[in-house]
């Protein structure tokens, strides 16, 4: 028998004490971030002195992960509940997803977590870990069931599906937070169900022909990168320092977040003192430009269009670049994850940079997918708008899987399977 503490006792004080603090710091961490938000600003919030906080909460990491069970522990009620509710073979991923977007804070609070709690240190990562085991799990019983009422083609990979669309569903959350005008999670998912359900989805090309037209002159475009910051080119020891410095950086912020990386714990790791750090970057806002500025062009050096005949040749060698990322250069996906999430809140130094780069990456993904489809490579029945955000937060959140499990999940090859869907070789 479960009984009630009287109200105005001890035991309910300490429980209203306690859940004031979990409302505070839910609030925080979403508008500024976990890793921007002190046990202090906590107890500020909440009412309570530090003392008092840590009479309840030891760290601010049980903080944290107190709050994400709540949040997590109530989705998946919600997720079986709507799946028990629903009629054989539905797909009810748009419905939860209607009701995350009604939830105050959950999207902001995952889309952030999803990539910060991705370096192994984080006091989340094991956490989401399993959140991403568990609804896997969920999915796949979803889809198969789907499947087995026809919904869904008998040869499509249920897995395989599942981890697609659970990478694209995670990518959405984040990219709706820099563009909340152009990316509306609900609709995007709806879209999906719908493309999953329609029998042109996965048929085959030669019964859904697309008048082939000539190519448009001139190259194909380029994906704009950020300028990279301004400085003396100097002597080669200076270079040499600069490229160190940009290199630690690049490590410690992947592995501790910009927040919680100081200019002194990367003169530390260079091997230099704070002054001769300053002397190269005047600024950590500088520093982290230069870190993202380097990140971009490493990328696009792994996704050159140097060589492609058309739009649908290039799209195709995404997965060879991705492949090629995570084998040699992980650090990239590493710091482009933590940073991207880290930066959700509008106060975030690269808060407008990520903004800036997921508008300009949809706009050419949109237009090379428009290429494709004049060229008689993309189905007549997709929309060029939708395959490119569909693309770009599907990749990303197959990153985001990875980091979490490289072992289990292949970006590379998951890719392939998408592109072998969306632009089936004539």
């Amino acid at each position: 028998m479960t009984t009630t503490a009287p109200a105005g006792s001890r035991q309910a004080r300490a429980a209203a004490t306690r859940q004031r603090i979990l409302s505070a710091a839910h609030e925080l961490f979403v508008t500024r971030g976990y890793r921007s938000t002190s046990l202090r600003d906590i107890a500020a919030a909440a009412s309570v002195s530090h003392p008092g906080l840590l009479g309840h909460f030891a760290s601010k990491d049980d903080l944290l992960a107190e709050v994400v069970a709540e949040l997590e522990a109530e989705n998946e009620t919600v997720f079986s509940a709507i799946a028990a509710a629903s009629e054989p073979g539905e797909l009810v991923f748009a419905a939860l997803a209607a009701r995350n977007a009604r939830t105050e804070g959950y999207l902001e609070l995952f889309a952030a977590l999803t990539g910060e709690a991705s370096a192994p240190g984080h006091p989340a990562h094991d956490r989401m870990r399993e959140r991403y085991c568990r609804l896997r799990a969920l999915s796949v019983d979803v889809l198969q069931d789907a499947q087995d009422h026809g919904v869904i083609a008998a040869d499509r990979d249920v897995r395989g599906e599942t981890v697609r669309h659970t990478a694209g569903w995670d990518g959405l959350q984040l990219i709706s937070q820099y563009l909340p005008d152009r990316v509306d999670v609900v609709e995007m998912l709806e879209d999906r169900e719908n493309l999953w359900a329609s029998p042109l989805a996965w048929r085959d090309p030669d019964d859904d022909p697309t008048p082939e037209l000539d190519a448009p002159a001139g190259p194909l475009p380029e994906l704009p990168v950020a300028a990279v910051p301004e400085s003396d080119p100097g002597y080669a020891v200076g270079r040499r320092r600069r490229t160190q410095i940009v290199a630690d950086a690049m490590r410690l912020f992947s592995r501790d977040g910009y927040g919680d990386t100081s200019l002194r714990d990367i003169a530390t790791a260079v091997g230099v003192s704070k002054s001769t750090l300053l002397h190269h970057y005047s600024s950590k806002e500088l520093l982290l430009s230069a870190v993202l500025a380097e990140r971009d062009s490493a990328i696009n050096d792994n996704q050159s269009v140097a060589g492609a005949a058309s739009a649908a040749e290039l799209l195709r060698g995404i997965p060879g670049g991705a492949a090629h990322s995570a084998r040699e250069e992980p650090g990239l996906i590493e710091v482009y994850a933590v940073l991207s999430c880290e930066a959700v809140p509008t106060t975030h130094p690269a808060h407008a940079y990520f903004r800036t780069r997921f508008a300009n990456t949809i706009d050419y993904f949109t237009t090379l997918f428009e290429l494709a489809q004049r060229d008689g490579d993309l189905p007549a029945h997709r929309d060029p708008a939708h395959e490119a955000v569909w693309l770009i937060a599907m990749w990303d959140g197959l990153q985001y899987q990875w980091l979490y499990d490289r072992g289990a999940v292949d970006v590379a090859a998951h890719l392939q399977a998408h592109f072998d869907d969306v632009l089936p070789r004539r």
